[in-house]
């Protein structure tokens, strides 16, 4: 059976730091589940976890008055769910919900930014990997609004 620390490493997220990194991360991590149509997080809660996705699928979804939940990106095997941990005022943006039935490690956002905090070089790594998530999940939304509005009135 693997560890937590090497189950991390394997994530493109966490690929290539080294051992000392990863055992430290990993002591704020543990391993949860989460069954079909099941809620990870809320728009608007508190971020205090966010999640490495084993197995499974996470649609990240926004609440529209006229739509209702709108899904802006989905999360596989591999995918980091919530970077708001990392962010002051420390909320969720939006809801995060299992597709199908979900594996993952929960990472305790305050004790990890405990350690980013007394070891800014950790800090600052991981910022740099978190600011890649934001990136590509803003990609992603940005194609899913052009699906959806058919590129009218996006800009």
């Amino acid at each position: 059976m693997r560890s937590l620390a090497e189950l991390i490493a394997s994530s493109p997220v966490f690929a290539g730091l080294p051992d000392d990194d990863l055992d430290l991360i990993a002591g704020c991590a543990r391993n949860v589940h989460f069954d079909e149509g099941e809620l990870l997080a809320r728009e608007g809660d508190a971020a205090d976890t966010f999640y490495l996705v084993r197995r499974g699928r996470v649609a990240l979804e926004l609440h529209t008055p006229d739509r209702g939940s709108l899904v802006i990106d989905t999360a596989d095997a591999g995918d980091v769910v919530g970077w708001s941990w990392l962010f002051p005022p420390y909320r969720w943006h939006y809801d995060a919900r299992a597709v199908e039935g979900v594996s993952a490690i929960a990472f305790d956002g305050a004790c990890l930014r405990g350690k980013c905090g007394d070891d800014p070089r950790l800090g600052y790594e991981l910022m740099q990997r978190f600011a890649q998530v934001m990136v590509d999940r803003l990609q992603h939304a940005r194609f899913r609004l052009l699906d959806v509005y058919g590129g009218i009135g996006v800009g």
